[in-house]
């Protein structure tokens, strides 16, 4: 069961990570004051469905591992700190302060400040969890490992 859960937590995560990012860009350098207020105090709504992803990957990361904690396995598993990390110290936060500034119209320089670190923050996530998931793909056998040539 892990097998089928634990890719689709993942995906699930990642892509609600992409959306809520490529909104925030988009709504940023192309939208109105409604469309940003709007982006933002949606975001926290989708921690309904994201928060829940984010404990699904890990559990059945955790599962599947069976303890394991060499080679791919364990980069996956730092990596993983790093990205839930990110998340609840810098990502969660922000995003509620973003929602509660744009709800209320305050679009200072605090917002964004705010808004510069969880661009940063999110596109870091973004990275570390694509690299989790190739490393996943690698394991599962779905993608060939690197190959390097022992040329200088």
């Amino acid at each position: 069961m892990t097998r089928v859960l634990h890719p689709i937590a993942g995906g699930l995560a990642f892509s609600l990570i992409v959306v809520f990012f490529s909104a925030t860009l988009i709504s940023e350098l192309f939208g109105s004051v409604e469309m940003v207020t709007a982006v933002k105090t949606a975001i926290p709504w989708g921690f309904l469905v994201l928060i829940p992803a984010m404990a699904g990957v890990g559990g059945t990361g955790l599962v599947r591992a069976k303890g394991r904690r060499g080679g791919l396995l364990g980069k996956k598993a730092r990596r993983m700190r790093w990205i839930a990390l990110n998340g609840l110290l810098v990502l969660v936060p922000s995003a509620l302060f973003l929602a509660d500034r744009a709800r209320d119209g305050l679009f200072d320089t605090a917002f964004y400040a705010v808004q510069g670190v969880e661009l940063v923050a999110g596109a870091t996530n973004i990275i570390l969890i694509g690299l989790s998931i190739r490393e996943g793909l690698r394991l599962s056998g779905r993608l060939r490992p690197r190959r390097t040539t022992g040329r200088a």
